[in-house]
């Protein structure tokens, strides 16, 4: 469960934000688009390796 605590006279649209942040990081959304088709493991892997080259490639630039 997710507890926002809301400070006496903070404005509802704030606390609202903070909500929707917290869930976010959750990530329940993520996994329950992920559920909803099934991906063979072999694509998996393959999104996985093209997302660490990506990121290796962004960590060579910076340097």
């Amino acid at each position: 469960m997710i507890i926002v605590p809301v400070k006496e006279g903070e404005n509802i649209e704030r606390a609202l934000k903070k909500f929707k942040r917290k869930f976010e990081k959750t990530g329940v959304i993520k996994e329950l688009r992920a559920r909803q088709q099934f991906d063979k493991p072999s694509v998996k892997k393959r999104l996985k390796m093209e997302h660490a080259v990506y990121v290796q490639h962004m960590r060579d630039e910076e340097e």
